[in-house]
């Protein structure tokens, strides 16, 4: 359960309810409900009670239960004392949904609030750190149709859980900011895109750019329609951004973050093996899709990091290349790329086998070197060193490597040695990368300042062999999080070995014990 002041309301799993603290175990009734919630109102009343009353949705809590309020608090001190006193910063949550789908807070408000409600603002008092959170007034039809969500008249109770110093109407915004205007205050607001559900900034900014181009649409972005709200109404206000200091925090990941990704982790590694275990010639991409989507919604998961990745046979060769209707076939690899969406936090991770459950001879040369390679990297990674010095160390296995190699085409030989020299040359760039970060978006933003990995950094390697002779594309990905005494890789135990890989396909899948209708 969320956190729930003592005078809320809340039906609780399995037929229960409670009122204040007396508890019953009759069933809740709808009308029950509402009774309760009337009487808490008037007893609030009669007794001179402060709380508001809430009734929340059954498996839905009112605050996140995987991080405290303290750790909100911390991320907005953070950002009070990166801007300054004299400065306040102005954060917009996610808009307005359609009732068909269910609304995501966007990425950077849910990291400084945990709030999930629609068309909410923070204001962050520089130095101080005091925080005003604006939330809409409330909307009954709404509520009746999408459930309850917090509001402007719920604010003892957004006090209480949220931990932060003042409630207001939405529509006190902007006399707020005009108080600052008038005593020159800076502004900090975030200039870069807000992701929000199965989202990077990188697509975000594609998507932006198609828009911008369109001769009949070129509306500007979220973010930027607010600034320029800021600017025309406030001309008085500096405007800077605090994307880059929104960024600096998010790189460096709390434990509680880093167990969000980790549970995140676990729910795509049993998708990827139930995925090996249903995959035969015949099945269709789109299938292992829907297995892996099963084990998300199953345990937990509140949508997908990202469109799945299936690719077999020839679609390969496009590295992101959607799960379509096209059957494997025998002698085929598969490409699987997929996470789960947890909490706000996600993973990473790729994985390729052979659709009939044996790699042949080719599959087994060049995966085998291709793998052989990518754990020359994997396990150099330590903290406290540079990219670079990570690529220089795993260079010496890879010299070993390429020289023990026998391949049975000259075209692979050449493909495998264009590969290691590519990275020699990315071993020489003191301002090489690894792969990219992980978070609360798949391709989390960050900068790697100084260059050094260190503890609480999260990100994946993603190397990216090729053939194009042939069309061969071969890629494996994993989860990496630098803690004090190490690396440690969480997703290792999700088979990549060849072995491994076939063992666990001679076991049978759930697309096989439950065939599809047109097999039937």
């Amino acid at each position: 359960m969320g956190r729930l002041l003592p005078q809320a309301v809340q039906r609780r799993q399995g037929g229960t309810r409670q009122v204040g603290f007396q508890a019953s175990t009759r069933p809740a009734s709808v009308s029950g409900v509402r009774l309760a919630t009337r009487l808490s109102w008037f007893l609030a009343i009669v007794l001179g009670g402060v709380c508001d009353t809430l009734v929340a949705q059954e498996g839905h809590p009112l605050f996140p239960e995987a991080f405290s309020r303290e750790e909100f608090a911390e991320r907005r001190s953070a950002i009070a004392e990166g801007i300054g006193s004299g400065a306040v910063a102005l954060v917009q949550g996610a808009s307005g949904f359609h009732s068909s789908t269910r609304f995501r807070q966007s990425n950077q408000f849910f990291y400084l609030t945990g709030v999930e409600t629609p068309n909410a603002y923070l204001l962050i008092q520089g130095g101080t750190g005091h925080s005003t959170l604006y939330l809409p007034p409330p909307n009954e039809a709404r509520d009746r149709t999408d459930g309850q969500a917090l509001s402007s008249a719920d604010s003892a109770m957004v006090l209480e859980i949220t931990g932060v110093d003042r409630v207001q109407f939405l529509d006190r915004l902007s006399e707020d900011l005009g108080r600052r205007a008038r005593s020159g205050a800076l502004v900090y607001t975030p200039f870069q895109p807000a992701e929000g559900h199965s989202e990077s900034r990188g697509g975000i900014l594609r998507a932006e750019a198609d828009r911008f181009s369109d001769p009949w649409d070129g509306r500007p972005s979220r973010e930027g329609h607010l600034l320029g709200l800021i600017r025309e109404r406030f001309p008085f206000l500096e405007v800077r951004d605090l994307s880059p200091l929104l960024d600096e925090l998010r790189l460096i990941k709390s434990p509680a973050e880093i167990g969000q990704m980790e549970r995140a982790t676990r729910m795509a590694g049993e998708a990827f093996m139930e995925a090996m275990r249903s995959t035969r010639p015949g099945v269709r991409e789109r299938e292992l899709d829907a297995v892996a989507q099963f084990f998300f919604v199953r345990h937990g998961a509140q949508g997908e990091a990202f469109r799945a990745i299936v690719a077999s046979g020839p679609n390969t060769w496009y590295a992101h290349h959607r799960a379509s209707s096209r059957e494997m076939q025998s002698g085929e690899l598969v490409l699987m790329d997929y996470c789960p969406d947890l909490g706000y936090y996600r993973c990473d991770i790729t994985r390729m086998w052979p659709v009939d459950g044996r790699f042949n001879e080719w599959q087994r040369e060049l995966y085998g070197f291709y793998l052989a390679f990518y754990e020359a990297i994997l396990y150099a990674i330590q903290p406290g060193i540079t990219a670079q010095q990570v690529k220089v160390n795993a260079l010496r296995d890879m010299d070993q490597i390429i020289e023990s190699f026998t391949f049975s085409k000259q075209l692979y030989e050449q493909a495998a040695r264009d590969f290691v020299e590519s990275f020699r040359r990315g071993a020489e760039d003191p301002n090489t990368t690894l792969g990219h970060w992980v978070g609360m978006s798949t391709h989390d933003p960050g900068r790697l300042e100084g260059g050094i990995l260190r503890p609480g950094m999260v990100f994946v390697i993603e190397p990216q062999f090729r053939v194009p002779e042939e069309r061969i594309y071969i890629r494996v990905e994993d989860m990496i999080v630098i803690r004090e005494d190490g690396a440690e890789v969480i997703s290792d135990w999700i088979p990549r070995d060849m072995d491994a890989i076939e063992a666990l396909m001679e076991e049978q899948g759930l697309l096989q014990r439950y065939p599809a209708l047109r097999q039937r």
